[in-house]
């Protein structure tokens, strides 16, 4: 191997040195195979780890590398996939013991793109029961720490595949989102991760494909292979009744923008709407002086959500019920407290309680729609804590103030959840202590491409993302 590559070359430059045969996919796998066998056992990031089908998939890319082939835009990339994703004949357990043995006869559509764009599937990324709350542990494969500080949590439910990223183990991975799942553990991870539009990236399978809280999306390292990434999962797909005529390959390339003019609302706490811890607040502050240096506009102000909690409580409740009511009454002992009891919830709801959500959710998304009529993009944190110690279920207080449930500390996530609105989360700054915080950008739906070219544009000024954990330890 004559390349410089390393593990922490950008997916782009690999792919790239991959199809100029400065390195074979297979020395690209084994690359990072040996830097999983160094680092995974720290942080336990990724799970069903499969060398030798990595291996046979490596050889099969670079065999297509010789014969001249076009080759996909992922093509020879160690790949991680989230481990609620199905994939043909490899493990995929939802992080259930329900679920442990489960072999799925095929692939997700999501991980059919990936397949056909060239990625070599390396691993599973370690989840929560069922995605469920944003700290990544499960009974079969244990706790995600973060790389960081392997005494933190590494967020949730795509806790893995932020730990995973920034580590150094792989290159790209997908996540998924709900309440703040693929921003929460970027956030957490100093990596990037993209909550798309409904319906951006179709999700086939899907029992409920009007189901519209949750999505799934990319992370990466870096802006421009987020990017990458999302021009292989989004795009129409046949029998997609919900999704976008906008092909995948719109999102591949995204140039460098003047932010200049450009007028921004920051907020640390949405007008009061949920406690921030000091520190992540101080980092969100921060970065106003940030956006000003490019040339942007940036004013204190918020969104009026105050609909969110009861919308979004009520729709995540619901859709657990109707997901998993019957599993939980057939397997009781099998699942979490804090699930058991969210589901249990949803069994309680009436018609009248649904269609209130579904009229307030109505109400966020006109209201964002008039909100964006005079802002381009909104800033506020991503979460309310920084990592926080990974022997707990979730923060036990923000600033001394009791977090009742699990899901209690997640608010500037999942009020953004049902705004409908792209959200991603940039590496912003660190604290005292050296944990990772990012910030969350919001643009109007379906304004992917610009929310794009902002957070590339604000990752060049900061370069936070560019500090590397001290793993191995």
């Amino acid at each position: 191997m004559s390349s410089d590559i390393t593990c922490w070359s950008t997916a782009r430059e690999m792919a790239a040195a991959v199809a100029a045969r400065e390195i074979s996919a297979r020395e690209l796998l084994e690359l990072h195979l040996d830097r999983i066998e160094e680092v995974n056992s720290q942080v336990n990031a990724l799970v069903s780890i499969d060398p030798e089908r990595a291996r046979a998939a490596a050889d099969a890319a670079d065999r297509r590398t010789m014969s001249g082939e076009p080759l996909g835009a992922l093509h020879g990339l160690p790949y991680a996939v989230k481990d609620t994703h199905e994939v043909e004949g490899w493990r995929t357990t939802f992080g259930s013991v329900l679920r442990s043995d489960h072999r799925p006869e095929r692939d997700e559509l999501v991980v059919q793109r990936v397949r056909e764009a060239g990625a070599v599937i390396v691993a599973k990324s370690n989840v929560p029961e069922f995605a469920a709350g944003s700290h990544t542990f499960n009974r079969i494969f244990g706790t995600t720490l973060n790389p960081y500080d392997t005494t933190r949590s590494a967020g949730g439910s795509s806790g893995g595949s932020s730990a995973a990223l920034a580590s150094g183990m792989v290159p790209l991975a997908d996540g998924s989102d709900m309440g703040g799942s693929l921003r929460n553990p970027a956030s957490f991870c100093n990596v990037v991760g993209m909550r798309p539009s409904f319906g951006r990236v179709p999700q086939l399978p899907n029992p409920n494909i009007f189901e519209t809280t949750s999505v799934q999306g990319p992370m990466a390292r870096t802006v421009d292979d987020l990017a990458l990434l999302l021009s292989v999962l989004a795009g129409p797909v046949p029998g997609n009744h919900v999704g976008h005529e906008t092909p995948g390959a719109h999102f591949a390339q995204i140039e460098p923008v003047s932010l200049a003019g450009t007028r921004f609302a920051l907020s640390t706490d949405l007008g009061g709407a949920f406690e921030v811890d000091h520190q992540v607040a101080g980092v969100v502050r921060a970065q106003r002086a940030v956006l000003e240096s490019l040339g942007a506009v940036v004013d204190d102000a918020a969104p009026d959500l105050a609909e969110a909690e009861d919308t979004f409580r009520t729709l995540r409740a619901w859709h657990f019920q109707a997901s998993y009511g019957e599993l939980l009454a057939a397997h009781p002992e099998e699942f979490k407290v804090s699930l058991a009891d969210n589901i249990r919830v949803g069994a309680d709801l009436t018609g009248r309680d649904v269609a209130r959500a579904y009229r307030q959710r109505t109400a966020l998304a006109q209201r964002m729609e008039e909100f964006f009529a005079t802002y381009d993009a909104l800033v506020l944190p991503v979460s309310q804590v920084p990592p926080f110690p990974a022997d707990q279920e979730y923060p036990a207080d923000i600033n001394g103030q009791v977090q009742a449930t699990y899901l209690d500390w997640m608010r500037s996530a999942y009020f953004i959840t049902v705004t409908g609105c792209p959200a991603m989360s940039v590496p912003a700054g660190f604290t005292a202590e050296g944990w990772p915080v990012g910030v969350q950008i919001v643009v109007r739906p379906n304004g992917e491409r610009r929310l794009l070219e902002i957070a590339r544009a604000f990752e060049q000024a900061t370069r936070v993302g560019e500090r590397r954990p001290d793993l191995p330890l």
